[in-house]
Formats: structure tokens, C-alpha cells, sequence
């Protein structure tokens, strides 16, 4: 395999609409993720709005895209709701995606698995129990070490609950649902509540933790509509869960959601390195800080160097720790990154690149011990390698 490069790939993806702000596309969402033999995917959606993937060797040559059937789908991919993609042990493979139903902001988590590596893919179903025409969206999913498969989801049934009790004014946001497969997507576990009041649109971030489970950290609702985040981690296996830890404390006080999730990744003494949007004494920036296992900030809480900075991700290997994100300027989407070799402690600034066109966020994927920044336009998929 080459050393994979800077490269850009041609993605057979474009979309036939662009919006007024290169920042806010339709239908280019995506994700990426690695292969056991080393090989790169990517799941999206084409022009037509269909389910597709590719797979690429080296980074600068991409197969022709693959239509999966989702029969009569419609699939989510804007912002932070996207197709996701994720590899399991004896060749188990799944894809994700909300399907948005008939009443505004519904929708339910569909799911697809391989048994085969990827050459072949079931038709999609349904991954909760619960079937109530409300909110079951913005999925992220993943594969512990013990090979088991996490789904976590905002879901709105106690909201809906709370409703028909006082007109939910008892109730603030959604919630964080979970369920656990053990068998590769084939059954799965009842629906778990793991957390009441989150916020309604925001991604849910996860990573490695430590003990083989999974660390998951989201933006919440505390008292007084403080719109900071969460964190807890869930066992190995689909067990038990931590209490939840508040993990940001910014104290921004607003009365909607941001659509702008956080980013997590393991770090090397037992803690995490985590980005999240938010307000703090009226200055509205991208924060990076260090927490500890139980996910409270155990360092200086950092701001990007980019006041335009938004969608952010972090990924690390070791000591080094990439931090990517993009910003607009009325014309130009930039993509940046800010890299560290010693553990989070000092940065550099790198421009990645920077587009015209309709584009997505980046985001970063792992592979041994290198990581790679991707994001997408309307004719391409970049990649770049982030060290060395």
C-alpha cells in the first residue's frame, strides 16, 4: 500500500443544487472509515439521492460507486445527520442512516449489515424498538473491542410522554437513547435510556474507551437552558453505563439547538481531547480541552485560531493530536487544521485547502497509527494525511 498522500478523488457525487452559503449543502454528507485490509471507505449519497459506496487502496483511486438498495428510503444527509459506515470482526460490516418520516423533524434509524466484508448488504431495518412517529435521529454508531455494535440516538418519546401529561413544559430537549447488538447488527437489545434532556439536533460523539467500551459525549440541557455538553461511558459488551459528567461549562443560555455537535478522541493517559461549539462571555468560538476519564476538563480550556471555525472533529495516535475543521468567508470555504505532537499541549496551524464549490465538513479517520482529514464537494472526496 502506498504511503497515502494528499490526494483528491473523484466522487461521482456532486449535487445539482447549491445553496447560498457554500457552507450549507444538500445531500453531500458523508462518512469514511477504514477496512480491516487497510482499504478506505466511504458511504454517501449520489445525485439521484441514492446510497453508495466506494472503497480505495491508496488514497488517489477510488472504485466505481456502488448503489446499495434501501428500497424506498428517503435518507438524511445534511450537516450533522449523514450515512455512516462501520467495520466489526468476522467481516461484519453496517451502514446507518435516518430516514426522515412524515412529520417534520421525525424520523427513525435504519440500518443495513454485511456478513462478507461489504460485497453484499442486507436490505435495510429498523434498529429500535420503539415506532412512535417522532424524533429517532442523528445515530452514531460503533464497535467496542469485545465486537460489540453500539447504536446511540436523540429520541423524543418522553418529551411526547410529558406532552400528553402538561404540554411538555416539564420537559426540556430530547434524550439519549442506546441499544447494543451483540450479534452484528442481526438482533439487537431493548432501547436504553441513557440520558434525559439532551439537545434536539446536535451530533453524538464517540470514542475508544478505556476497558474496551466506548466514551460518548453530547451537548445537553442543564438547568436554566445551558446548552453545554456531556459525557458518560458505556461498557464493554453493552453493559452498564457511568453516571453522566457535565464535560463543558461555557454557560451558554439559549432557547434552541446549534446543529453543532462536539468531537472526542482517546487520548494516551487514560483521559480524551474534545472540541465543542459554544458561547462563553459572548464570544462564540470552537474549544478544545483534555478531560479526564471521567470527562471533566482536566487542562486549559484552548480556542481555535479561527474565529470562523465551525463543525469541528479531533482524532489522535499517540501524542498526536489533529484537530479539523472549516470556516466561510461570504465566497470560500477553508479547511485548517491545528496539530499537536505533544499530547495536546501546543499546536500548529495548517491550511488544508479551500473550495468554492458546495462542500462538506471534515472529518478525520484512523488507520494504524497515521490519521487522515476527508471532506467532500460536489465533484470530489479530499484526503490528507495529518502527520508525517
Amino acid at each position: 500500500m502506498s504511503c497515502w498522500p494528499y490526494v483528491r478523488a473523484l466522487a461521482h457525487a456532486g449535487d445539482t443544487h447549491r445553496h447560498a452559503q457554500a457552507g450549507r449543502r444538500t445531500g453531500l454528507a458523508m462518512s469514511s472509515a477504514f477496512a480491516p485490509d487497510g482499504s478506505l471507505w466511504m458511504v454517501g449519497l449520489n445525485q439521484r439521492r441514492q446510497l453508495f459506496v466506494q472503497r480505495s487502496s491508496d488514497g488517489a483511486h477510488w472504485s466505481a460507486p456502488r448503489v446499495i438498495d434501501t428500497g424506498h428510503d428517503t435518507i438524511a444527509a445534511e450537516g450533522e445527520l449523514r450515512p455512516k459506515l462501520a467495520f466489526g470482526p468476522d467481516r461484519r460490516v453496517v451502514i446507518s442512516y435516518t430516514q426522515p418520516l412524515s412529520k417534520p423533524y421525525t424520523g427513525e434509524i435504519r440500518m443495513l449489515r454485511s456478513v462478507d466484508g461489504g460485497a453484499s448488504f442486507s436490505l435495510p431495518f429498523t434498529v429500535h424498538r420503539d415506532r412512535q412517529l417522532i424524533t429517532h435521529r442523528f445515530e452514531s454508531i460503533a464497535f467496542d473491542s469485545s465486537g460489540a455494535l453500539h447504536t446511540l440516538w436523540i429520541d423524543k418519546r418522553d418529551l411526547e410522554a410529558a406532552r400528553l401529561k402538561d404540554d411538555g413544559g416539564s420537559y426540556a430537549g430530547a434524550a439519549i437513547y442506546r441499544n447494543v447488538s451483540l450479534d452484528g447488527g442481526r438482533t439487537f437489545g431493548p432501547d436504553i435510556k441513557l440520558a434525559d434532556h439532551s439537545c434536539e439536533c446536535c451530533r453524538i460523539a464517540l470514542a475508544p474507551a478505556a476497558g474496551g467500551g466506548l466514551a460518548a459525549m453530547w451537548r445537553h440541557v442543564f438547568a436554566g437552558n445551558v446548552r453545554d455538553h456531556a459525557f458518560c461511558t458505556i461498557a464493554a459488551g453493552g453493559g452498564s453505563a457511568s453516571e453522566m459528567r457535565r464535560a463543558s461549562f461555557d454557560e451558554w443560555k439559549i432557547d434552541a439547538c446549534p446543529h453543532h455537535g462536539p468531537g472526542l478522541a482517546s487520548g494516551t493517559g487514560g483521559g480524551y481531547h474534545a472540541v465543542w461549539f459554544g458561547v462563553r462571555h459572548d464570544v462564540p468560538a470552537i474549544r478544545y480541552a483534555l478531560l479526564d476519564e471521567q470527562g471533566a476538563p482536566r487542562g486549559p480550556v484552548l480556542e481555535l485560531p479561527d474565529a470562523g471555525a465551525e463543525h469541528a472533529d479531533v482524532g489522535s495516535v499517540g501524542t498526536n493530536v489533529a484537530i479539523v475543521w472549516r470556516s466561510f468567508d461570504g465566497a470560500c470555504t477553508r479547511y485548517s487544521a491545528w496539530l499537536s505532537n505533544d499530547d495536546g499541549r501546543t499546536f500548529a496551524m495548517r491550511v488544508l485547502g479551500s473550495t468554492e464549490d458546495e462542500s462538506d465538513n471534515p472529518f478525520l479517520v484512523r488507520r494504524d497509527r497515521q490519521l487522515f482529514a476527508i471532506w467532500r464537494t460536489r465533484q470530489e472526496v479530499r484526503v490528507e494525511r495529518m502527520f508525517g
